[in-house]
This record gives structure tokens, sequence and C-alpha cells, in this order.
């Protein structure tokens, strides 16, 4: 692991913006010289884009500062996207140096970009400073862009159609990290991000709190200020949590990975079903609707042979009668670590039919990046799997 090398009498320091917000585990070691030795996961932890507003306030006060300084300080990181504090020009320099020795302004690194030359799909591979890699998509559509981001370095929920859960979850992002998966995409490309998905590898509901900070940052006044209705967050149906996010009565959409509408089968291809039932499930949803009068959309990915019948939808149709849902249809992407397979256009168009003829709202999902590794995990895996080749 990356060490960053600090004298001894910078340490008081270190420990007092430790204390202040997050909780972080790392190691300090003195090396012969008196040096002290300090783990960048520390960094990582301790970046100041991961602070709201009103924690900014709180920061500042404990420096004698007015609060009023909080906004001018938000908006040189989340709007002008400085990389350094010597950048902050109406900010003084003592107020720079308190900042500097107290907190960072972490960036990702670009290992690795894919260009789709069908539909202008970007894959982006990320490096964090650990060392670990993520994955973004950047999907370019007629009238805006949207960017698919993740929330873990890989994923333990297991999902057996998914590349990003075969070697489990690393660990979760910050919100400074997800915020620059966006940020860095932006400034790749050129174009605005209209749209964001948490769609990518993770469960982000297992980081609720560091969700929930990602949302109110991106949202607020003085960064990039996107629209909560423009935000969609996906989960493989943590019970606990979607009620929980519901109590917080967001108006971001709410994706649930469902995949099948029987218990038996989705607990073949998704081991948290056998944790949470979709009797379970299904009373979240109503109570997520209920408490922020947002529609859910229902992912389902349809596999060839397996959900894909017309028994399948008959009984997807059952189970979301009556609810104030959207069926999202998505046909499989081929993992070379499984077996499993995508229905052909016609037979994925007759399931769509199906569902219509029992009133259902559905769609199919369009196809980016087919020229790339673009679906979730692949871009990541293929790369980690070169590293221990050569290693």
């Amino acid at each position: 692991m990356n060490k960053i090398i600090f004298p001894n009498n910078t340490l008081f320091r270190i420990v007092r913006a430790v204390h202040k917000t997050h909780t972080v585990l790392f190691k300090i070691k003195a090396n012969v010289t008196g040096t002290v030795l300090l783990t960048q996961n520390f960094f990582m932890m301790n970046d100041l884009r991961s602070y709201t507003i009103s924690e900014l306030k709180t920061i500042l006060a404990s420096y004698g500062e007015k609060p009023y300084r909080a906004s001018q300080i938000f908006s040189w990181l989340h709007e002008k996207r400085v990389s350094g504090f010597e950048e902050m020009t109406d900010i003084s320099k003592d107020l720079r140096q308190k900042l500097s020795g107290d907190y960072c302004i972490v960036h990702l690194k670009i290992a690795e970009v894919q260009s789709s030359k069908k539909d202008g799909t970007k894959k982006f591979l990320y490096e964090l400073h650990d060392g670990n890699l993520i994955e973004s998509v950047f999907m370019k559509y007629r009238e805006w862009n949207s960017a698919c981001i993740s929330s873990q370095a890989g994923c333990d929920m297991g999902c057996r159609f998914c590349a990003s859960g075969i070697d489990g979850c690393v660990r979760s992002l910050t919100a400074a990290e997800m915020l620059d998966e966006i940020y860095t995409m932006e400034e790749y490309t050129g174009e605005k991000i209209n749209s964001v998905v948490v769609m990518g590898s993770g469960e982000p509901l297992l980081l609720l709190d560091e969700l929930l900070r990602f949302i109110e940052i991106i949202t607020a006044d003085g960064g990039k200020h996107l629209s909560q209705r423009s935000i969609t967050v996906s989960t493989c149906g943590i019970v606990p949590k979607i009620r929980e996010l519901a109590e917080k009565k967001l108006q971001i959409n709410l994706a649930i990975s469902l995949h099948a509408a029987t218990d038996e089968k989705r607990q073949q291809i998704m081991p948290i079903a056998k944790k949470y039932s979709i009797a379970e499930l299904m009373d979240a949803c109503v109570c997520y609707f209920e408490q922020t009068g947002r529609r859910l959309t229902f992912e389902y990915a349809l596999i060839d042979g397996f959900n894909d019948t017309g028994e399948d939808a008959a009984e997807l149709a059952d189970l979301l009668k009556g609810k104030m849902s959207h069926v999202n249809l998505i046909p499989v992407n081929p993992v070379k670590e499984r077996d499993f397979r995508r229905p052909d256009g016609e037979k994925a168009r007759r399931f769509k039919v199906r569902l219509e003829n029992f009133g259902i709202n559905v769609t199919i999902r369009r196809e980016l990046g087919s020229d790339i590794d673009g679906a979730c995990g692949q871009l990541r895996r293929k790369r980690k799997k070169q590293g221990s080749e050569y290693a």
C-alpha cells in the first residue's frame, strides 16, 4: 500500500481532523528518524469534498471563521472543482493552510476509457488512491447525458448474472469518490451530466449514510445542483434500508433489482432473496411509495429459458398489479464466468407485450455499449485478471 510521510509535529492535526466528523481506521508507526507513516486510506476518508455545507460550517466555526465561508469553499470544491487549496483565491492564506493541514482533495485517476463506436457510450475504469479499481459509464442520449456510477469497489451481493460480484467487495466508496466519478467524466468528455444512476458495482444502501451525503452534496446550491428527480438509486432489496431511506422522504427514483417474481426462482440467482422474501420486499416498496409518492422501477434481467416464459410474465404482472410501478426489462449481459444467455429480441418483445396486456407499464432497456465491456464489472475484472497474470 502507498504511504504518505508526515513529520511528527503534524500528527496532532491529523488526529484532530479524524475526530471531527469521520471515524477512520488507520495505522501509524514511526520509522527510525521519527517520521510518521500514514496509509492513504486516511486521506480518502478525510477528503473535504465529502462534507456537506452544514458540516463545513461546523468545521469553519472550530477555526473561528464566519459561516458564509462554507458556501465559498463549497463552491470552490463542487462548482469550480479546484485540485488544491491554494487555488481558493478569495480565502485567506491562514485558512487555506489550516484546511490543507487537516483535510485533503483527492482525485480519481483514469486507468482506461473504452469508447463505443456505435452509440458514444464510454466505459471509465478509475483507479482509487489505494490502488482499487472501480467503473463508471457515460451514456449519451438524444437530449441528455447520463452517468452510471459505482458505490463500492466490487460487490458482496453475489447476484449470479453480474460480473461485479464475482470477486466480492473490497470496500465502499466515500461521497467524494462517488462525486469524482461524475466530475472526472464531465472533465474528460467536455459534456454536462444531466442525470445520475447509482447502479454500477456495489449495493448503495449498504452505505446509506455516505449515499445520503452524496445526494445532499450533488443537489446543493453552489455545486452541481442536480435535481433529486434526476438521481436513481438501485438496490437488490435490503428491506430495512429501503424503509430507512423512505423515512428521508427524498424525491429520488428507487429501482429494485427484482429479476424473478417468485421466491423460488429469485433465490436461485440472488442470495439476498434468502434473507428477505418477495412479500417483505413488496411491503417495503409500498412503504417507500407511501412516504415519498415516487413510483418505483423494478429491474428484470431477462435470462433465456429461466425467467422469460409466459408463466413468468403472468406471475410478475400478478405481483405488481395495482402498484405504482414501472418494469425495466434488461436482456442479461453475457458474463464469461456464467452460463446465462439473453433471449433473442423477438422473445424479449413478446414478454413485454404479455406484461402490457396485463396492464403493466414496461419498457425494454435500450442497449448501449454493446461493442465495449459495457456490462457492470467486466472491465474491472478484466484488468484485475491481467494484473494477476503479470504479477
